[in-house]
């Protein structure tokens, strides 16, 4: 399947926010743009702000129309609340764990990772980055990657794993031991523009 293989600092700069916490996109000076001036934007009418939340989310979790679209109808029909429901499903996708467990330093390399064939679930491999994980269900990684994985874990000195994973670093290793709620997703997005933007 396509998915975007672009400069992906300029979809932080295009949304205004960092899409992945690395020196790269937090960096004032890539958000603002160049020039004397930088990037000063134009006034946005209600539709260009839903759309600019739709996108920040989008490209946080590196996902395409389509399949956000498909994961947005899939949250309208669940009970409960679309919003949260809608974060659990996308918290939950394979190549957003393995980010979350900090083995991999963005959204693409926990993709590449997980198409690569490098993850286990439940000991059988995984190759699907959307594969939507449930309670219990346990991640391992393959003895040629761990070393690379350790690396990645060095280099994100500060990052902290969400409560809902139970992560083992000796054997990194990692089991999904509840649903995630929304004040675990470590990025800032209005689900209700969202929501009213597929109306």
């Amino acid at each position: 399947m396509a998915t975007y293989t672009g400069p992906k600092v300029k979809l932080s700069r295009r949304v205004g926010v960092p899409i992945a916490d690395i020196p790269k996109h937090t960096s004032k000076r890539q958000l603002t743009g160049n020039g004397i001036h930088g990037y000063r934007g134009k006034r946005l009418r209600d539709y260009g702000i839903r759309l600019i939340e739709k996108q920040k989310l989008r490209y946080h979790y590196n996902i395409l129309e389509k399949q956000f679209a498909a994961i947005v109808d899939d949250a309208k029909r669940g009970k409960g609340n679309s919003g949260d429901l809608m974060l659990q499903l996308l918290e939950r996708r394979l190549d957003n764990v393995i980010r979350r467990m900090g083995v991999a330093r963005t959204i693409w390399a926990a993709r590449q990772m997980v198409s690569h064939g490098h993850v286990l679930v439940n000991g059988r491999k995984v190759d699907i980055p959307s594969y939507r994980l449930k309670v219990g269900d346990k991640i391992t990684l393959k003895d040629k990657i761990q070393k690379l994985a350790r690396e990645n874990m060095e280099s994100l000195g500060g990052h902290e794993v969400p409560g809902w994973i139970a992560f083992n670093p000796s054997d990194l290793s990692c089991t999904v031991s509840a649903l995630p709620t929304p004040d675990q997703v470590p990025f800032d997005v209005n689900m209700n523009l969202i929501i009213e933007f597929y109306r």
